[in-house]
């Protein structure tokens, strides 16, 4: 966000915030990318209509602009899709999914907006014997489905793009892509405005009332609208309805200095974005100056409300991260790291976004992407947009539209239960990183979520 804020160009003119009271068409509460990919498309699909979006920072300021950049499909929950919604249910959101990368790409070159899309594949590596062949049912349900998404890699053909002692055999999407987060959000604000949508940063939403005609009130004024959309991800937790639909979690990302000599040595200069799979899988990229990024979920979750200080920097949080880059690449120790960061991701029980209604038929909502939203918040502008617009097509009758989210417990079992269960993933996930086997206590709590039908792991 640093970098992309000082190149206003980028975003375009200033938003001051909201004052005084407005009408529109639709108003959108957030703005990230669920919320500006919405506007964008409803923009396309009525050309001319009033559109209203509030935000309580600046565009991007969430996880839309400090993500890790994977752009990805749900080929990645081929397995998980197919027991939610059965193979053709499966088959039809990865598919239209998957042309969202395309879409991305297309947008970026046509609208100027340099976001870096770089199609150089995601690469999947076991870190440990614990994980060898942890990718085979994911590879397996996409086989089944048609897609030729992803090549099973050997240790040696790994090793041909980036060499760590800890890599051992993987899994490789190719057509996958890396982008900078923070650029394509500011880029997306700035087609937005020049298409007229009106933007209010530094607007938190202290009231919203869904009704027949929703209205949304912030400290310096409202809008009273015909229709709604809600792009709020783990802030939405907060609502009673979504409480127990969406647990907040934290993730954090470490940033090197620029050293593309070092990554040279160790031969990862193809771009590729890399992930390995532990439960709290940590994913790292390159940037074009020969940076690493490099990024883990923590056991940092949500308790109560979920959300605050301790979600947004975790100190504990990042030494692990710091411990693991240089337990991945013993070689690098000696390259500075500059900058780490953080903050909530929106993890469902299903780990799968979910979109829907709220009792009135006028506002409507998207979330739950559990962190892997660059690519699938694009769809959900799609589904959205049309939900705004009543419209029936093949975005809006995806089966992510209108399926229940697996509930969390209530509390106080919910907050109990996700920080014993998280801190014991992230111990079990330690001792198969060192050769060990984890406690008795703490595999048993780290299987749990999944003995209860619960959607975990990368």
């Amino acid at each position: 966000m640093e970098e992309a804020l000082a190149q206003p160009e980028l975003a375009g003119p200033p938003c001051p915030p909201l004052s005084g009271d407005l009408g529109a068409d639709v108003v959108i509460l957030g703005g990230g990318y669920t919320g500006m990919w919405s506007a964008f498309f409803l923009t396309e699909r009525a050309p001319g209509i009033d559109v209203v979006l509030l935000e309580r920072d600046v565009c991007g300021g969430g996880p839309s602009g400090r993500n890790g950049g994977f752009c990805n499909a749900f080929w990645e929950e081929a397995a998980t899709l197919v027991r939610a919604v059965g193979e053709e249910g499966a088959r039809r959101t990865c598919e239209v999914a998957e042309r969202s990368l395309d879409e991305i790409e297309a947008w970026c070159k046509g609208e100027g907006v340099d976001a870096w899309f770089t199609r150089a594949g995601h690469l999947g590596v076991a870190t440990s014997p614990a994980q060898d062949g942890a990718w085979r049912e994911t590879v397996g349900a996409a086989a089944r489905l048609g897609s030729d998404w992803f090549t099973e890699l050997s240790a040696d053909e790994v090793a041909e793009r980036c060499r760590s002692p800890r890599f051992r055999a993987g899994v490789l999407a190719p057509r996958a892509a890396t982008v900078h987060p923070a650029r394509l959000a500011r880029g997306l604000r700035r087609v937005l405005l020049e298409r007229g949508v009106r933007i209010f940063e530094g607007s938190p939403v202290r009231r919203f009332r869904p009704g027949p005609a929703p209205t949304a009130e912030t400290p310096g004024g409202s809008v009273r609208a015909r229709r709604a959309i809600l792009g709020l991800n783990a802030w939405m937790s907060r609502w009673r309805r979504f409480h127990r639909s969406v647990l907040p979690r934290g993730s954090y990302i470490v940033m090197t200095e620029p050293a593309p000599e070092r990554l040279a040595e160790i031969g990862w200069t193809g771009g590729e974005g890399i992930y390995d799979f532990r439960t709290a899988l940590h994913y790292l990229r390159t940037t074009p100056d020969g940076r690493i990024a490099f990024g883990a979920a923590s056991s940092r979750a949500g308790l109560g409300t979920g959300l605050g200080p301790r979600l947004e920097y975790d100190e504990a949080s990042v030494a692990r991260l710091v411990r693991d880059l240089h337990r991945m690449f013993p070689a690098l120790r000696d390259v500075a790291l500059e900058c780490a960061w953080g903050g909530p991701i929106d993890v469902t029980g299903l780990h799968l976004p979910f979109f829907g209604t709220l009792p009135g038929g006028a506002a409507h909502y998207g979330l739950g992407f559990t962190g892997g939203g660059v690519a699938p918040c694009h769809l959900a502008g799609r589904i959205l947009s049309g939900l705004a617009l009543d419209v029936a097509d093949e975005h809006t009758t995806l089966p992510l539209v209108g399926i229940q989210p697996r509930r969390f417990p209530p509390e106080p079992l919910l907050s109990l239960g996700a920080l014993a269960v998280h801190e014991a993933i992230l111990r079990k996930d330690e001792a198969e990183d060192e050769g060990r086997r984890p406690g008795v206590l703490v595999d048993l709590l780290a299987r749990m979520p999944r003995r209860l039908g619960y959607e975990i792991g990368p």
